[in-house]
């Protein structure tokens, strides 16, 4: 396919074709015409269809229509191209908080025909220099409040525009004096639009290259036949748009419905359940540690307007479940994405849910569990995850490309056991699984059972190095406030689990702690843990 690119870096650096997965397009909206541009989709052909006067984005102070939008993503694209001299295919790095000029940044940034880096607005300056260097970004769109940590990054040849800071040559301003018109670029459905990167916890982050067709295709499979939502819905979350599962569940779901998203730059589980109360919202999207942290207030919260809450970003435990589920009624909606498939592609929605399980492959996607060779194994056996669909793992560069892509199929790295029924269930991360004593022991499975004790706020299960088992089971607890960190309630807590599963899994060691170390994400950082083991 003919690309709109002038500027091939994307393209030059997308890896070999022959270690691409298998690419499925099984539904028929997934087959997209050969010219496209996804923010025009998104965001334009919406207003079009719906009308501009509809709200769009919405934050604490302010609502933005989808014409407002439409005008300020034109905005910034002329700035881009007349001010700054974008050419198709140049990167541009953005950072800042979840708010409407982040939105319409990243939407001018498409419709030139630029290729958006968006990155955590909690990165510092070493992080950032390393995403600028592999991108090779040659702009920037930074709000002005975390301006500080981008100039320290001293990314070469990189020109910067702050916006929300004032001044002569902020972005609102250079903006607002250019059209509200912009020929949208006419650029090819798999062209490469944005660059993700993975939170590099344990090392150099991975940039994942996405094409425009990939962004519809993410939104016509689990937003249209999971989510399903509606053109009246507000969505809301905690997570940040740099991290693909805050920018499908916040922006590209809602505005592909034509509904309406409500931006937080704060956004803990006190302010998701006053925000929702507060503003009507229906959709919510964040993480089980929120989920489980609402838990205290849900009784006294206004959620009458939620009827959808989806979890994802790490595993969602049974307990975590059935407690918000008997607090509020509400089934939560747990999946399984990546940041190399770009979204969800295992979830399973109302009735279809099954507690404990991820759910199921939804439309669209095809999984199985493998052994080490890459061979399918039977129902009920431990394996490694394998999925196929109409996204896949790109790494720029693509020398790490072998160990996500194995004969066609995208292998997650995580160890599940799909049942007869067809629903996954995850037991681990490949390198958290626990052998001791020629167990394998799942560490979520410990930590769903810890978690069922009344004394337990937050947990993480690792394999602890032990001379004679090989490996045991160590437990990071929170307490709740109040419970003392004491060998008798180790003693206590080891005794529970002893009664909630198989003794053999139960922790032989505890650990009390204030707080388990996570991502900007929210992601637990389980290397950390096992390091300190």
């Amino acid at each position: 396919m003919t690309s709109a690119h002038v500027d091939t870096f994307a393209r030059d650096n997308l890896p070999e074709p022959d270690t691409w997965p298998e690419l499925i397009f099984s539904l028929p909206e997934l087959r997209h015409p050969p010219i496209l541009n996804c923010a025009e989709v998104l965001l334009d052909r919406v207003a079009h269809r719906l009308g501009g006067d509809r709200r769009c984005l919405v934050t604490p102070t302010e609502t933005w229509t989808y014409a407002d939008l439409v005008s300020r993503s034109n905005q910034v694209a002329n700035v881009l191209v007349r001010d700054l001299g974008l050419v198709p295919g140049n990167r541009v790095l953005l950072r800042g908080p979840n708010n409407p000029w982040l939105v319409a940044c990243w939407f001018g940034v498409i419709k030139a025909g630029g290729v958006a880096v968006a990155t955590m607005p909690l990165l510092r300056s070493g992080e950032l220099s390393t995403i600028g260097e592999m991108s090779r970004a040659q702009f920037g769109l930074c709000d002005a409040r975390f301006a500080a940590d981008l100039e320290a990054a001293s990314i070469p040849g990189l020109k910067a525009l702050l916006y929300g800071g004032g001044g002569p040559h902020d972005l609102t301003r250079l903006a607002a004096a250019r059209p509200a018109a912009f020929d949208v670029v006419a650029t090819s459905s798999d062209d490469v639009c944005m660059f993700a990167f993975t939170s590099g916890t344990t090392g150099r982050p991975k940039a994942t290259m996405h094409f425009h067709r990939d962004v519809l295709s993410i939104a016509e499979t689990f937003s249209r036949h999971v989510l399903r939502p509606t053109p009246d819905d507000l969505f809301t979350g905690s997570p940040p748009l740099a991290f693909t599962f805050g920018l499908g569940g916040l922006l590209v779901f809602p505005l592909h419905a034509g509904a309406a998203t409500l931006l937080l730059e704060q956004a803990g589980p006190d302010q998701l359940l006053e925000v929702t109360g507060r503003h009507r919202v229906s959709v919510l999207f964040t993480a089980p540690t929120a989920y489980r942290a609402m838990l205290g207030g849900v009784r006294d919260a206004d959620l009458r307007s939620l009827r959808r809450c989806v979890s994802a970003g790490e595993t969602l435990p049974a307990a975590t479940w059935t407690a918000f589920n008997e607090a509020t009624g509400l089934r939560i909606i747990d999946g399984i994405g990546s940041t190399e498939l770009l979204h969800i592609f295992i979830a399973s929605a109302d009735e279809d849910i099954r507690p404990g399980a991820t759910g199921r492959a939804i439309p669209g996607y095809v999984a199985e569990i493998q052994d080490e060779a890459g061979r399918r194994v039977p129902p009920g056996e431990l394996g490694l995850l394998a999925v196929k669909g109409p996204t896949g793992c790109r790494y720029l560069y693509g020398e790490r490309q072998g160990q996500y892509v194995r004969d066609g199929w995208n292998v997650t790295g995580d160890v599940y056991v799909c049942d007869d029924d067809g629903y996954f269930h995850y037991q681990a991360r490949a390198d958290d699984m626990i052998i001791s004593a020629g167990y394998n022991i799942s560490g979520p499975e410990v930590e769903n059972a810890l978690l069922r004790h009344p004394a337990v706020a937050e947990t993480a299960v690792v394999g602890a190095p032990d001379p004679e088992r090989g490996m045991v089971v160590k437990a990071f607890v929170v307490l709740h406030p109040g419970v003392p960190q004491s060998p008798e309630t180790a003693a206590g807590l080891q005794e529970f689990v002893k009664q909630e599963i198989a003794p053999y899994k139960y922790p032989r060691s505890i650990e009390f702690v204030d707080s388990l170390p996570r991502t900007a994400t929210g992601k637990l950082q389980r290397f950390r843990l096992r390091e300190g083991a």
